[in-house]
Order: C-alpha cells, then structure tokens, then sequence
C-alpha cells in the first residue's frame, strides 16, 4: 500500500495501533509486544489477544509491519519503511496536539 494511502488510512491513529508500532523498536512476537507496551504505558494498557492479533493482521495486510520470523507458535513482528514513515507522521501529529494543549490549558482553568 502507497505511503499517503497508509497515512489516510492510519492517521489519526488508534491508542492500540500507536503502541503496538511504538513497541516495534526491535522486532518481537505478539506477547512481547502485549508485555511491552503494558511496560512503557504504566500498566495502563493492557492489550488482549484479540486485539492486537487482530490489529497486527490488518497492519501486515497494509504493509505497516512485517514478519521476522516464524518459529514454534511464535511469529515475530518488524515495522517496514512504510509504518515507520507512519508513526513519524503520528508523533509530529501528536507533538502539535501536545503543544496546542500546553498553549491553551490555562484558558479552561
């Protein structure tokens, strides 16, 4: 899938979607990635199964992320070019939403 397309269909991005390819740093399997972003969000996500299996076939199906490895049960997940020009594009997002925040929180204080 065409890049802009991807961004199209990604952006604004889901919280799910966002961890999982904010997780893939490294490649890592399914649980990995549960445990991980469980980790950097403060146990605050907590990914289910079906969720994430169900998001990581789309996203692959998209070209967003790839397969590693495929060994015993354990398929192990690698983002592509594609999705880290996506997640690029959802952190500069992200950073003007942040900094509109910052701007403007004391006008509802």
């Amino acid at each position: 899938m065409e890049i802009d397309n991807v961004i199209k269909k990604y952006i604004p991005m889901t919280e799910t979607a966002f961890y999982i390819l904010l997780s893939l740093t490294e490649p890592r399997h399914g649980y990995g990635i549960i445990k991980h972003v469980e980790e950097i969000s403060n146990g605050r996500i907590r990914l289910g199964s079906g969720t994430i299996y169900g998001t990581l076939t789309k996203m692959q199906k998209d070209g967003v992320i790839t397969v590693f490895s495929d060994a015993e049960r354990k398929t192990v997940y690698e983002i592509t070019d594609s999705g880290k020009a996506l997640i690029t594009a959802e952190i500069e997002r992200l950073k003007e939403l942040h900094g509109n925040a910052l701007k403007y929180e004391g006008e509802f204080l």
